[in-house]
Order: structure tokens, then sequence, then C-alpha cells
């Protein structure tokens, strides 16, 4: 084992990944996962040496509680004094960061200037930023850009219909997320089905509470479903994903919103949340719509036909499909969506194996197709942290 292990922070919307790394090995020495962020009911567990402990967070349920639980965790099995190097998953770095790069005060500066295009994800990224700064004041930090990996985007497909002096002055235009899992899943793939990546046309599905798909070809980003900022595009956790934008005129004039609240509704109110009436959270959503409610019913519909569209409109933009992968925490562990989402593409010639689709959950990857189908759909587990700390290790000279 190395003596200059990396720590890894994925900030997410409602969530908090952490990882203690050898670079060298890849060997994760400890892991936790912190879950409904900003609930009640928010919690965090740890996994040290195959053994997993959970620790309540309702005293403090937010990115701040879960870091700083984390920094305890590390303390209790002496890691935190073998740490090397600190690196962080940021969603959008915009137009102003295109590869990772070494934290100073001017990055933590542009990381803030671009809040307005990740407003649920980058205020997170700075709390695990600046906590980490405090307690490893002498350790190097490292950013990784989930907007890195779309920057292969040929302008066509980044380009929004709108005067194009929007887009010079201000950068208005698409730039996508979840880069960070595309670049590791994209690798996988390849790799588990035996093909070099350059030969394959692929839709990778990353579903999580945030939720996106791009089109993959010759190892490149062709096209993304996020955009400006991680609001376009499918259903989401508490997102609407596309809607109408006269929808801010509409309810403006007659629900007496303000731009400010439509923009914090369609962000943190919306998605599966706003459609059930119940959580943001797939599983509880599973749960009460096999119970017969409606609202729940309603969300997982939506979700998956919203889904199943973008998965064709992706093929398009990847020049035809050889392989669906599903990834994230819902398209890793979620069969039931997976099944309704093959359901809706026999008109591409991918028709479901119920038990090997089973089978692929809980960090196992597989073919969830049938033999004859015309293209593989597959579940492969990403995994974020590994890429952040081979930048982090590369950026920091370890």
């Amino acid at each position: 084992m190395t003596q200059k292990l990396i720590l890894v922070l994925n900030c997410g919307s409602s969530s908090l990944k952490g990882a203690v790394l050898d670079n060298d090995s890849g060997d994760v020495l400890l892991s936790c996962l912190a879950e409904k962020l900003n609930l009640p009911d928010a919690f965090i567990t740890f996994k040290f040496n195959g053994e997993k402990h959970k620790v309540d967070l309702s005293s403090q349920p937010n990115h701040t509680g879960a870091v700083e639980a984390l920094m305890e965790e590390m303390k209790a099995h002496g890691l935190d004094s073998k740490i090397g190097a600190i690196g962080h998953r940021i969603v959008s770095g915009g137009e102003l960061y295109s590869e990772s790069i070494l934290v100073d005060d001017e990055v933590m500066a542009g990381i803030e200037k671009c809040i307005p295009l990740a407003p649920l994800h980058n205020p997170a990224h700075l709390l695990g930023l600046r906590a980490a700064q405090s307690i490893f004041k002498d350790l190097p930090n490292v950013v990784v850009f989930d907007t890195a990996f779309h920057q292969t985007m040929p302008k066509h497909a980044y380009t929004y219909a709108v005067p194009q002096e929007l887009y010079h002055k201000y950068g208005l235009r698409r730039y996508g997320a979840h880069g960070t899992s595309y670049r590791f899943v994209a690798d996988e793939t390849a790799r588990f089905l035996g093909k070099d990546k350059k030969d394959l046309r692929m839709v990778i599905c990353h579903l999580g509470n945030g939720a996106s798909i791009a089109a993959v070809a010759d190892g490149k980003c062709r096209d993304t479903s996020m955009g400006l900022t991680p609001l376009e595009g499918l259903v989401m956790g508490t997102r609407s994903g596309d809607i109408d934008p006269s929808v801010f005129s509409f309810l403006a004039e007659n629900a007496n919103m303000t731009i400010a609240q439509i923009t914090d509704m369609l962000n943190k109110k919306s998605g599966l949340l706003g459609l059930s009436g119940l959580s943001n959270d797939c599983r509880t959503i599973e749960e009460e719509a096999a119970k017969g409610h409606e609202g729940a019913q309603l969300a997982l519909d939506v979700f998956v036909y919203r889904l199943a569209k973008y998965i064709g409109s992706m093929a398009v933009a990847a020049g035809g499909l050889d392989a669906l992968v599903f990834t994230g925490g819902i398209g890793e562990n979620s069969e039931l969506i997976r099944s309704k989402v093959l359901g809706y593409l026999g008109c591409l010639g991918l028709t479901e194996d119920h038990e090997a689709n089973l089978a692929a959950r809980f960090g196992n990857a597989g073919v969830i197709t049938t033999a004859d189908s015309k293209a593989v759909a597959v579940v492969i587990p990403t995994n974020e942290e590994l890429m952040i700390a081979h930048d982090t290790a590369r950026l920091s000279g370890l």
C-alpha cells in the first residue's frame, strides 16, 4: 500500500460519496455514502474492512454534517495522516474549465461563479472543498469537472437556437453533466464487452437523483441531455427536466410566482417528488407504486417514458446503437426501471432477459438483453471516485 492515499469527495444534490483510495492498486480503504440529505431521516453509512455501520445525521442533515462525519471516521481509523491529496467532483466549470485542475483561490472563485449553472451541486461542492481545506491545511486539492467530458460535442449539439450574441457574451450553451461517470463507464463497457470503445456506439444512462443520458461514439461524447444547467433533460428526483420555457410567464401571470420561485420549484420540488407528492427517492416511489399509489405510479410512468424517448434520440446522435448502458444508483439497482424502459424499446430490437436483469443488481455488471437482440443492454456500475483519484494523483504529483 502506498503511503500517500487519495481522499475523494463527491457531493451530489442529495447525497455525498466519500472514499479513501490507494491510487496505485485502486483499493478502497474506507468508503461512505450519505443519503437523503436535506431530509429529516438523513444518514451516512461507512464501510471499513468489509464492515458497515450507519451514523444518523438528523442533527445536521446536510452536506456539512456528512463531511464532518466522514472526517471523524477517518481519524478513528488513523487514515487522516496518510492522505496525500484530496480530489473533488465538480458538476459545472462552465467554459472556465475544460479539464481537471489544482485548487487555488482563483479556482474557488470560478466554481462559485458557476453556481447559476449548477445551483443544487456547486454550493455542495464548495462545502466539501472548504471542509477539506480547513482540516488538511497543507494538502493539495484537485477538482474534476463533470462538464469536461462533453467538450467534444459538436457545435450543432451544444448550441441553443437563440441569438448567438447570448452565447458569445454570456456563454449560453449546453454543457452537460455526469461527465466523470461517463468517462469511466464508456471505458468499462468496452472492457466488459471485449470491444474497442472506438468501435462502439453507446447510449449511456446515468440514473440517480440527478439523471442524464449521453451518446458516445468513437470514445467521445456526441450529445447529452443536460444543458446550460442540470435542469434540462430527463425527469429526476426533484428536477422537472425538459419543460416549455413559457411556464415562466404562465406561472408569473396566473400564479403570481417570481422567476426565483419558479426556478426553485423546477429544481427542488418537481420531478419524482412533484409528480408523486411523496418523495424524490426512487426506492420509495417504487414501493408505493406497488401498493397502488396513483401519484407514485404516475411518477414512474413519466420517468420511464421520458427516458425511453431520449434513448431513441441519443441513438441518432451516436449514429446507431451497439450498447445501451445503465449506470448510477437507479440504473444499477432498479430492475423495474430497466424492465419498463426495455419494454418501450422493442422498436429498436431490444428484448429483456428477465432473469439476467434481476441478477444485475447491487454492484453486479451484466448483459440484460436476450442473445437475439439487435443491440446489447448492459448494467455497468460506475466509479467516479476512481476517475477522480487518478486525476488527483496525476495533478498533485503523487
